[in-house]
């Protein structure tokens, strides 16, 4: 039915207008680029099947362990031939594979400075993330001084290229998985008629390795041939992404609202997980905001909701983010400086000047806020850039930091020996925390000396105890256990046992009944809770409540040589001789025995134990 005049458009046309605005946009901003390569998939497929070959004569057949060498010249390789993918064109083809070699050295030389990745520590994969942040900002920003001829960063073609590479990256790797799907399908279809030569195939590495760069290549080259499909996907994207924005922005803006009535209490209590939750909710609303904001005015989504859904983005992006800064400086107050805490120091910073900057745009103009922002989000990538490419290096030195800060914690017994992290020092902290280490066994405490001397024996980090786990497991379970009868006192050893096999830890509660001295039963409450019965048919009785079979209440405790264990009676070898010859002459019989067993509620639960 044909529109009358004057009459209002449906919302989800009105999302769409600048779309198509913005494809025309788009060709005029790029006068550098090129609409027609028939050869750039070749080219493309080619170098990705080098890439594939290259990485293979590098690791190896089987490879589990990389030299320095090793991994810088597999860096290079890998962003040669991507950066060479992405930012490919016809004019001015020199300025691209010049700049993706420039890059594939500069990583190669990052990865060679930070050393044999078998030397690693934990948080230093973090410099990897960091250096692909890095180059992933980078490429766009080339991308766009290269259609100008010049070093300009017009906003809207910094923009599109991202959500290109974005786009196409992500078509491309569902791409490989198609390949690979059909291709073991294949393999499959004639292994049943005994031709296993492409199953066989599929197996050699250098084969499979070569197929991913193909495939992908071959991809990436297609996708930038037919730039209109590109179009349609970043289209689909960023409309998709635009309407979710309103119902991320509710769910924000009600949890910041919500916090003075519930208080901050149940979220530091989850200082573990508040700070990733609070980070990821930051760059959700990031990215949601900028997919209704756009890359020029042309291109802002019109339709009100989503305004008002991306004001409510830009409006809590810094609230989650001091959030997120307090419940990582409580989690440093109460453990000290490790390199994940210090990486999320500075994730948090980043969120925190982010949101800052999309508020005092807010304040600053209220109806023209996102044309402040889209000056400042490219400031802003030029500094992530340049922070993540120095974070990417050893000259930021996390574990140093942190093998100081934790070492002056031990010394000046804020921490006690049983209490410090001695695994995260000898296998977490690098170089540094090693050299701690051995300094740590000439110490003049004599508890520290020898649990050092200890550690410094461990060949693996599973060799050593960890005394500060088995602490607070052992705390947690004094605080979530009752003692039967009342009064009783739970033995230190017991909480021990109890808590080797991770009960009464976290939300499970527990009762202890105590049978003398040397004898325990220890029932789980979540096994006495009363089922709710399944609702009754119309007519008809209500049907008893489900049985939870899961449940053995009553476990048994035994202490033996001064150690609490499970009390399990084991069969000796003479008994078992006994029952095998028995059970071959068909002696199985019933007998009377007397019995021991509990009792709750006058209710028998779990097996007699004697």
């Amino acid at each position: 039915m044909p529109r009358r005049a004057g009459a209002p458009r449906p919302a989800l046309l009105q999302i769409g207008d600048s779309a198509m605005q913005a494809d025309e946009a788009r060709a005029e901003a790029q006068p550098g680029a090129d609409t027609e390569w028939t050869a750039r998939p070749l080219i493309l497929g080619a170098i990705g099947l080098a890439a594939g070959l290259f990485v293979h004569f590098i690791l190896g057949s089987f490879h589990t362990r990389l030299s320095t060498l090793e991994a810088a010249s597999l860096t290079a390789v890998v962003l040669a031939a991507g950066l060479t993918g992405f930012t490919l064109e016809r004019r001015r083809w020199r300025a691209s594979i010049l700049f993706s070699l420039a890059l594939a050295l500069v990583g190669a030389l990052v990865v060679a400075w930070n050393g044999t990745p078998e030397d690693w520590s934990v948080g230093e994969g973090w410099r990897m993330v960091s250096l692909l942040l890095a180059l992933a900002i980078a490429a766009p920003l080339f991308q766009a001084a290269r259609d100008e001829g010049a070093r300009r960063f017009p906003y809207p073609v910094v923009h599109d290229h991202a959500w290109t590479n974005v786009v196409l990256f992500g078509a491309c790797c569902v791409f490989v998985v198609i390949v690979f799907a059909l291709a073991w399908l294949l393999a499959m279809l004639f292994d049943l008629i005994k031709i296993a030569f492409l199953k066989d195939l599929l197996q050699e590495d250098w084969f499979w390795r070569g197929l991913i760069g193909l495939a992908f290549g071959s991809a990436l080259g297609l996708l930038r041939e037919h730039d209109a499909v590109v179009r349609l996907l970043q289209r689909v994207v960023a409309l998709v992404l635009a309407v979710l924005a309103p119902v991320l922005a509710i769910g924000l803006v009600l949890f910041v609202l919500a916090l003075p009535f519930t208080g901050l209490d149940a979220l530091w209590e989850a200082t573990k997980s508040t700070t990733p939750i609070l980070l990821f909710c930051v760059v959700g609303a990031l990215v949601l905001a900028n997919a209704v904001i756009g890359n020029a005015p042309a291109q802002e989504r019109g339709s009100p909701p989503l305004r008002v859904g991306a004001i409510g983005l830009a409006a809590v992006m810094l609230p989650l983010a001091v959030l997120a800064a307090i419940a990582t400086g409580l989690r440093v107050g109460q453990y000290g400086f490790t390199p994940e805490r210090l990486w999320a120091i500075v994730f948090v910073g980043i969120a925190c000047l982010w949101g800052a900057g999309y508020l005092v745009a807010l304040a600053r103009g209220r109806r023209d806020w996102m044309a402040r922002v889209r000056p400042m989000n490219l400031m802003l990538a030029f500094i992530v850039c340049g922070v993540a490419l120095v974070l990417a290096t050893p000259l930021v030195g996390f574990n140093a930091i942190s093998t100081r800060d934790q070492v002056a914690r031990l010394e000046s017994g804020k921490v006690t020996p049983e209490q410090f992290d001695w695994r995260a020092l000898a296998f977490d902290f690098g170089a540094p925390g090693r050299a701690a280490l051995a300094r740590l066994q000439r110490s003049a405490n004599a508890t520290i000396k020898a649990r050092a001397n200890d550690v410094a024996k461990a060949n693996g980090r599973w060799d050593i105890e960890d005394s500060s786990r088995e602490t607070r497991q052992r705390d947690e379970v004094g605080k979530n256990t009752r003692v039967l009868p009342q009064g009783g006192a739970l033995p230190q050893g017991l909480s021990e046992a109890i808590a080797q096999g991770y009960d009464c830890i976290g939300v499970q509660k527990c009762s202890v009944l105590l049978l003398g001295e040397t004898e325990a039963l220890l029932f789980k409450d979540n096994c006495f809770e009363a089922p709710k019965p399944p609702p009754a048919p119309a007519g008809k009785p209500a049907p008893p409540p489900p049985i939870s079979y899961g449940c053995r209440p009553g476990q048994r405790f035994r202490l033996n040589d001064g150690k609490w264990l499970v009390a399990s009676r084991a069969v000796t070898a003479p008994e078992f001789a006994a029952m095998a010859r028995g059970y071959a002459e068909g002696k199985v019989e019933i007998r009377t025995v007397p019995r021991r067993q509990a009792y709750v509620g006058g209710v028998p639960v779990g097996d007699p134990f004697e």
